[in-house]
């Protein structure tokens, strides 16, 4: 059962992913790429926790909290940028 799910998930975040890059290639604002961006980080930080969940090694969840806290940060430099055209 618990395979099942493992493979139901994987499937639905890899098709959140295809559709985060195009939405990314796609989009016509500057905020809405921002955002796109944001999610994109978000699914592949999902990938990498179903993965790790999954072959019960703890190294995944290290790259995922990794890339959580640089795209928070890189998240907000970017719409700081965007609003007030400078960074900090």
């Amino acid at each position: 059962m618990s395979d099942f799910v493992f493979y139901i998930a994987m499937i639905w975040l890899i098709g959140l992913f295809c559709v985060c890059v195009v939405m990314v290639a796609k989009a016509k604002s500057g905020l809405v790429r921002i955002l796109s961006l944001d999610v994109l980080s978000l699914v592949l930080v999902a990938l990498l926790i179903v993965y790790s969940v999954t072959t019960h090694t703890s190294y995944y969840l290290d790259a995922a909290l990794v890339l959580a806290l640089i795209s928070f940060v890189s998240i907000l430099a970017a719409a700081r940028y965007h609003a007030e055209r400078r960074l900090f």
